[in-house]
């Protein structure tokens, strides 16, 4: 990456596409995303700092102590960039912008650069959380004044970027309230409908599974969110993210009234987009994780707005883990593609619906039922997706990863003259990252194997897709030379929408790894059989031992208490070593036993 980015000691921004308040924050996180998230790669404290990292990251600076110094200055680089004339920070979408056709020319004018999309905020709120945590760690061993005052400058403007942030994902959340018998009613109840479901039973179905969370909807959700938009008794809903600010979001008095960006005008359809559904639901994950809340880095007014999102959070987690299981024998999930309530269908967003209901199973805890379903649904994405299987020809899930799907940003024609769209194309790290996190929730072992086996294939798939220089392949993506039929088609620069979307794919492996393995019950079952005879003969032959032996027998026999007693340690995190040690303590005292035969035969 470095070789990349920085030459002649400055930082080239843009990859792929020119310089966007985006682009320019994935392509930061490719680089402190991991530093922050994998405490083997920090580099805040230059003694501490690692020999491998330190070589990797030489480039920044010939000492550690550069290094960190470095990385503040292109991040204070980024914020002058995308900070307007007024302090305003710009989260314009810009060069991701394309036609909903691929060849449909993109107006290049100011508008272009007001259309904000929800990326920009979700992106943002991860880049603030990460730049904050590094000053919080870094400036504790910063000596020099100067450096000091920059540590401080951007802790300030992290803030600030981090505030409207927040806010922007706060008014672009929407409910959708429509009639069952409209369009986009018709459609919702047709995903939800499994076999000969009736309309009635249907509506049954939906009442007692709805009426609580309407109610919540209706009574605890005020900022941004119009009154008239809540549901009725009578009607079908939906509720997650828009592509940006919704076209009737309220302004907001209560919290950052001296924001600009809470007061400006929305133009984005009021449904919800899955794709920016879980793209919000992924930054307010980062803004509510144990680690950032343990920082105390919030103002109070970031704690409130942090608060309110919050519980938007967990009433979306709730609406699309409830429609996604429906039908207890057959979730709607499992009749792949998921189709939306626009009409549209894809593998894409069965894959996103799966996204939510993952963070909402590791949130509540899920059931083996659950998860073995889950299972099955990822497996089959991943066959469909080409990651399991071979791609062929003319294969139609060729556009799952080229050109990516669309998400058509309806509203933005008032402003450019045309609908733009942005197109999505993570479905393999994506893939990866759910099936690492529901490996996480698994002591099933047959389940979590499936699962590693998927992760690995999409990671083998994403290996052949790594970019190349001067004939070899580097740890930049995306190369999609390799599909049938676009042997032809080469990019000079690296995505870093996609290398981003890897980087979270690995940090997600790391966290994996980083936890103990899971535990079968058969297994520890097994297990405290193997320790209760490996105690009852190591006991036995404690008592006939002489207490005041010194030879070898005595020796081993001490060995053998360790072997014990380290397996009872570990019986609860870690089943197979546990297994393996008294298994090697019963071989053992079975030698024991058969050399005091002998002895006693040839006695």
């Amino acid at each position: 990456m470095l070789a990349e980015c920085y030459r002649d000691q400055k930082w080239i921004w843009g990859g792929r596409v020119e310089s966007n308040p985006i682009s320019d924050a994935e392509q930061l996180l490719c680089m402190l995303y991991p530093i922050t998230q994998i405490e083997t790669f920090a580099v805040h404290d230059p003694d501490a700092t690692q020999p491998d990292v330190l070589r990797a990251l030489r480039p920044l600076g010939p000492e550690a102590t550069k290094i960190p110094r470095t990385l503040v200055d292109v991040a204070l680089d980024y914020f002058q960039n995308h900070t307007d004339e007024r302090e305003e920070p710009r989260f314009a979408a810009g060069s991701y912008l394309r036609g909903m056709s691929q060849d449909a020319p993109v107006p290049q004018d100011e508008g272009l650069q007001r259309l904000e999309v929800v990326d920009g905020y979700s992106m943002s709120i991860t880049l603030c959380l990460t730049l904050l945590a590094f000053v919080n760690d870094r400036e504790e061993h910063e000596t020099n004044s100067g450096q000091h005052r920059k540590l401080v400058d951007l802790r300030d403007r992290a803030s600030r970027r981090l505030t409207a942030a927040m806010v922007g994902l706060l008014r672009s959340f929407v409910v959708n309230s429509v009639s069952p018998e409209s369009s986009q009613g018709r459609a919702i109840l047709e995903m939800l409908r499994q076999g000969d479901t009736t309309d009635a039973e249907l509506a049954q179905g939906l009442k007692i599974r709805f009426d609580r969370l309407r109610a919540q909807l209706k009574t605890d959700l005020r900022l941004s969110v119009p009154e008239e938009s809540k549901p009725e008794e009578d009607q079908l809903f939906e509720c997650g993210w828009s592509w940006g600010i919704a076209k009737d979001a309220k302004v907001i008095t209560e919290y950052a009234a001296d924001s600009s960006m809470s007061s400006k005008a929305g133009i984005a359809q009021p449904r919800p987009w899955l794709y920016f559904t879980v793209s919000a639901l992924d930054g307010i994950v980062d803004l509510n994780s144990r680690r950032i809340r343990a920082l105390n880095i919030f103002t109070p007014e970031q704690r409130s707005l942090a608060e309110a999102l919050a519980l938007r959070w967990d009433l979306t987690q709730n609406y699309w883990s409830a429609v996604a299981r429906f039908d207890p024998e057959r979730w709607p999930l499992e009749d792949i593609p998921w189709r939306t309530s626009d009409g549209q269908e894809s593998d894409y967003y069965s894959l996103l619906v799966v996204s939510v209901l993952i963070q909402d199973l590791i949130a509540r805890t899920a059931t083996d039922a659950d998860l073995i379903k889950a299972v099955g649904i990822i497996e089959e994405l991943a066959r469909r997706g080409r990651i399991t299987q071979r791609m062929t020809p003319d294969d139609a899930a060729m556009a799952l990863h080229y050109p990516g799907v669309p998400q058509g940003l309806v509203g933005s024609e008032v402003v450019v003259g045309t609908t733009l769209a942005l197109y999505t194309s993570d479905y393999a790290p994506l893939i990866i990252k759910r099936a690492l996190q529901a490996a996480q929730l698994t002591d099933n072992v047959e389940a979590r194997e499936a699962l590693m086996n998927v992760a690995e294939a999409a990671m083998d798939h994403l290996d052949e897709r790594r970019m190349t220089r001067d004939g070899e392949s580097v740890e930049l993506w995306d190369d999609v030379s390799h599909f049938p039929g676009l042997e032809s088609l080469t990019f000079q620069g690296p995505s870093w929408y996609f290398t981003e979307r890897v980087v979270e794919a690995l940090v997600a492996t790391a966290a994996t790894y980083e936890k103990e393995p899971p535990r079968s019950s058969r297994m520890y079952d097994h297990l405290l059989r193997l320790l209760n005879e490996a105690d009852h003969v190591y006991n036995k032959a404690m008592l006939r031992s002489n207490v005041d032996d010194r030879s070898t027998l005595r020796d081993r026999l001490g060995e053998i208490g360790q072997l014990i007693k380290r397996a009872r340690e570990l019986r609860r995190r870690r089943t197979s070593t546990a297994i393996a040690l008294s298994e090697r303590a019963l071989r053992l005292l079975d030698a024991l036993e058969q050399a005091d035969e002998d002895a006693g035969r040839s006695r």
